[in-house]
């Protein structure tokens, strides 16, 4: 399963892919590095109802 498949069916907390972690309870916003140039962004928008992923892409640009 890649990454959006694993959202859809786990939901945002995906505690088993290797390098993911929480960025910030209080937004519940979400990364993980989907290989060592690119990392994924995601954020909880309703809980348990939508999940806005707001930054694929680089390491290098990436929103941190």
């Amino acid at each position: 399963m890649d990454l959006l498949d694993d959202l859809k069916a786990l939901g945002p907390v995906l505690s088993k892919w290797l390098n993911y972690s929480v960025l910030s309870k209080k937004d519940r916003t979400h990364h993980c590095h989907v290989s060592y140039h690119w990392v994924a962004y995601w954020q909880e928008t309703i809980v348990g109802i939508e999940i806005e992923v707001y930054y694929v892409g680089s390491r290098e640009n990436a929103p941190y």
